[in-house]
Parts: C-alpha cells; sequence; structure tokens
C-alpha cells in the first residue's frame, strides 16, 4: 500500500496515510482534527549522487575512454 502526503484544509496539519488501493476518499480524515476536507500534498524527495574519485585524472569520462575527448 502507498503512502501519501495530506494537509488538511481546516486546520493545515501535514500528515502522511498508508492508503489501500481500495480506499473511499470518505474514509481518508485529519489525524488532528477528524476533517475530511484534506488534499494530497506534493511530496518532497532527493536524488543522491556520489562524486567520490580515486584517480588525479580531472577527465569527466568515468572509463577515461571517451571517443569525444
Amino acid at each position: 500500500m502507498p503512502v501519501y502526503s495530506y494537509i488538511c484544509k481546516d486546520c493545515g496539519k501535514k500528515f502522511d496515510l498508508l492508503v489501500g488501493i481500495t480506499a473511499e476518499k470518505a474514509e481518508l480524515k485529519c489525524q488532528k482534527c477528524g476533517s475530511k476536507n484534506i488534499e494530497k500534498a506534493l511530496a518532497s524527495f532527493g536524488i543522491g549522487t556520489s562524486s567520490s574519485s580515486s584517480s588525479s585524472d580531472s577527465s569527466s569520462c568515468p572509463t577515461g575512454t571517451c571517443p569525444l575527448g
């Protein structure tokens, strides 16, 4: 089951809900005030990159054999 982020339009509380595929809109409500006046919020996420380099070569090609260089 996916987890969705919601925001209550009545009290402003932001919260996450584990929502089943067959969940009815009527089942979803604010965890703080109980209001059903909620909407899905945009979830934030991060993308991590690793830029560790063990060689002193400053080439932008990871193999060092790029045909354009």
